[in-house]
């Protein structure tokens, strides 16, 4: 019995080739995940950084914006000494040369001299060591999350990676468990059900990259920079990635809406039309949605989860009317065709 190819409609099997056929499924579903996960472990340093991106793009090491945040001072300061260090150093060499002219001029007696010559060493010693501490300056100023426990940097990279593997395989996975019941559905529900289950995989990875490339660093930046000044802002590793993993997964979930939507028109449950006259009650069920999905309390957060939602709602209800137009066609069509004398 194939895997790759669905079973047919038709098709009777017994109890134990059904699940003969989940067992089966199920392990494609793991080596797909174990290969996934393989890659995003392989590859943790750039996923990790990949995830941090959004919290260092929250930094405020210019001072461009006002910010009271003790470290972000601290990072600043460290910046400003070594800008005003290097300017030392141009200014230390320039006057060690010269002393050194001086030293070497004989219409200066000889204690002028011995005095431009020691002037001279002392600022060629000043240049140096202020040469070394401006190459000791910090280069790496990105904010990174720390970790408390020995072992949490290693759970911390597997989680993560893990959780990489689950997005990487999602489609793998979606088109194995729509295999398995495809046998359940009749050729009308088929042709119902195979466009919508291409939809979701299509659709979270578009609310993933929603998530990561809008919502994400947003939310970071409005829930850091709050009330900043009060407080030394350090991000544990494991909170702030169960927090990104959990916000880009309920945006991936939430982005689902036009497959909900058009699963019910198609089904005959609700018509394109009703869903118009009461969008209002819509929006407010996604208002709340939102609220309630969102990993903190915050209203941006919430409006920013909101947004795409509002706008994936209204985009459905156009796609069903579509729909809802283009079988009632068919259905005009085959009416005038059974009605035609010619044709019977």
């Amino acid at each position: 019995m194939g895997v790759v190819r669905p079973v047919g409609h038709e098709e009777r099997l017994s109890l134990i080739e059904h699940l003969d056929e989940l067992r089966t499924r199920l392990i494609y579903c793991i080596v797909a995940f174990v290969v996934c996960f393989s890659i995003c472990y392989w590859q943790n340093n750039w996923l990790l950084q990949t995830i941090n991106k959004p919290l260092q793009s929250t930094q405020n090491l210019d001072g461009k914006k006002r910010s009271k945040d003790p470290l972000e001072e601290a990072a600043r300061f460290q910046i400003r000494s070594g800008a005003a260090q290097k300017q030392a150093v141009a200014a230390f060499r320039s006057a060690s040369r010269l002393y050194g002219a001086l030293a070497a001029d004989p219409s200066l007696s000889a204690r002028q001299r011995a005095l431009a010559r020691d002037a001279a060493a002392q600022n060629a010693a000043a240049a140096a060591s202020q040469a070394v501490a401006a190459a000791a300056v910090p280069t790496n100023r990105g904010r990174q999350p720390i970790t408390l426990g020995v072992t949490e940097p290693f759970v911390t990279t597997f989680t993560v990676a893990a959780y990489a593997a689950i997005l990487l395989s999602l489609p793998i996975i979606l088109w194995q468990a729509y295999a398995f019941v495809l046998p359940a559905f009749s050729p009308a529900e088929r042709r119902v059900a195979l466009p919508l289950m291409l939809m979701v995989p299509a659709l979270f990875i578009s609310g993933v990259a929603f998530g990561y490339f809008v919502a994400l660093p947003r939310a970071i930046n409005f829930l850091q920079n709050f009330n900043d000044e009060s407080f030394d802002i350090l991000i544990r590793a494991a909170d702030y990635y169960k927090f990104s993993v959990v916000l880009l997964l309920v945006i991936g979930i939430l982005f689902q809406i036009p497959v909900g939507v058009l699963a019910v028109t198609r089904l005959g449950v609700i018509s394109a039309r009703q869903l118009g006259r009461n969008r209002g009650y819509v929006i407010l069920g996604l208002a709340i949605v939102a609220a309630i999905a969102t990993p903190t309390p915050d209203p941006v957060t919430m409006l920013i989860a909101m947004a795409p939602l509002v706008v994936l709602f209204e985009a459905s209800i156009l796609l069903a009317r579509f729909f809802e137009r283009r079988a009632e066609r068919r259905a005009e069509q085959e009416w005038d065709e059974d009605d035609d004398p010619a044709v019977s």
